[in-house]
């Protein structure tokens, strides 16, 4: 693609299409959050959202939205190379990972403009702020917002250790590098076969 139609994807196709895409999803995303709301009860019991301080463009900190699918805590207390607490995830939390629809009130996040719907996935800020001390490179993948999909999710699915974030990031930096409408085709294709069948995080 030539350079002056890639800028032009970067700066103005790619944020329409995250624009328009969202608000076609919205109502979607309204009628799946009336009917989480009669199930939280039975098998999710507490707040139907969960908000949580992620690393956006240019490292600055925001709050990633989802459907909550873990028994709340009373504060996050696991560290950057602990293994995820699966011990308190919930029954519908399970579903709701394996279809990663626990990901699509993010939609918010993009119509706000902190988040894209393909890019580098967001850590936890102050994981982040770690990764950005030991992991090369982690600061140069913020230089794009972050999506509610990467192509690092769909090649490695959930990493919770340094060495897998180091993985991750060499995928996320290749996007970086190749930022343009067929990288997100793969990356929107990939997600579609990770997500039906079943793989990834």
């Amino acid at each position: 693609m030539p350079a002056r139609s890639l800028f032009a994807y970067r700066r103005v196709g790619k944020p329409a299409c995250d624009i328009v895409i969202s608000i076609f999803l919205l109502p979607f995303v309204a009628i799946l959050s009336l009917v989480l709301m009669v199930l939280n009860p039975f098998f999710n019991r507490g707040p139907l959202f969960f908000i949580q301080p992620r690393m956006g463009r240019d490292c600055s900190a925001f709050g990633a939205i989802k459907f909550r699918t873990m028994v709340p805590a009373a504060r996050i207390t696991r560290q950057a190379d602990d293994p995820l607490e699966r011990h308190r995830i919930t029954p519908l939390g399970q579903i709701l990972r394996k279809t990663r629809i626990d990901e699509l009130p993010q939609i918010i996040n993009v119509l706000r403009g902190e988040m894209s719907l393909i890019g580098p996935r967001p850590d936890y800020f102050h994981h982040a702020r770690r990764y950005m001390r030991s992991v090369p490179g982690y600061r140069r993948r913020h230089s794009v917002r972050p999506g509610i999909s990467g192509l690092a999710q769909t090649d490695l699915g959930y990493v919770d250790s340094t060495e897998g974030t180091r993985l991750k990031v060499k995928l996320d930096l290749h996007y970086v590098d190749n930022l343009g409408p067929k990288m997100d085709a793969y990356v929107f294709w990939r997600t579609l076969v990770t997500v039906f069948g079943r793989k990834g995080c």
